[in-house]
């Protein structure tokens, strides 16, 4: 259980340089940013303003030229590169762009996978994985290949691949921008659940201006940095939500 209030992401400071030629380019310039359990966050911007890399840096996909990364409480950006997979095994769940779906493995063996790597037994992981389709509507499609599942389809194993550590922290890049309207919102109602209803940290890269009634918060990103007026303050109904979420786990 983590401290009450304390972010379950927050990162200060943070820089990212990808070095091209003498100069490179600087794709986060200082970035200060929460993301709190119970609040759905919103990361909006023109493309290449950061967002993603932003986000693959929350993830420890990427690490950070400098600055802080503190997750759960835990300063991660001074570990080496080969301790960052246990970090996003512990505490994150990723929702790739692209599904990053095994084409040769069936919908339920692609969430098994991530089970097999926390150490869960096959039985129990099949039988989790099964429990992970049924949320999110798919249950029919355990047997199924990627390939013949359509886009919201495959958003949503990925969804459940990324719910299946019972991660605390939920971060996706663009889930909406490939679905059509309605996949879309149904997609955003689940992320919407695992914030509100399951106390998660839920992060959201979005172009998509369909469903921006969801997020608790935008935030802004303009050429690697929170645009002007940085939005940092977490709603009253929030914290009151993470307040209930810990009485309820302590009780």
């Amino acid at each position: 259980m983590w401290k009450k209030m304390q972010p379950a992401i927050a990162v200060r400071q943070l820089t990212k340089n990808y070095a091209e030629g003498s100069a490179g380019t600087l794709a986060l310039r200082g970035v200060d940013l929460d993301a709190h359990a119970g609040e759905l966050l919103m990361l909006m911007g023109p493309s290449g303003s950061g967002k993603t890399t932003l986000l693959s840096i929350m993830g420890c996909i990427l690490t950070a030229t400098s600055g802080s990364v503190r997750i759960a409480g835990r300063e991660v950006s001074s570990l080496r590169e080969k301790d960052l997979p246990a970090i996003r095994l512990e505490h994150i769940g990723f929702v790739f762009q692209g599904f990053n779906l095994f084409p040769t493995l069936t919908a339920g063996e692609n969430v098994e996978l991530m089970l097999d790597l926390k150490g869960v037994r096959a039985a129990a992981a099949k039988k989790r994985s099964r429990e992970l389709l049924d949320q999110v509507g798919l249950s029919e499609k355990y047997a199924s290949f990627p390939a013949d599942l359509s886009g919201g389809q495959k958003q949503r194993v990925a969804i459940a691949r990324a719910l299946a550590g019972d991660p605390g922290i939920i971060l996706a890049d663009e889930p909406t921008a490939a679905l059509d309207s309605r996949t879309g919102r149904n997609v955003m109602e689940m992320m919407s659940e695992l914030a509100h209803k399951r106390g998660r940290a839920v992060v959201i890269v979005t172009h998509d201006s369909r469903v921006l009634d969801f997020a608790d918060r935008i935030v802004r990103i303009e050429d690697g940095a929170i645009a002007v007026p940085k939005v940092e303050s977490v709603p009253a109904e929030v914290l009151v939500h993470n307040m209930m979420q810990q009485a309820a786990g302590l009780a």
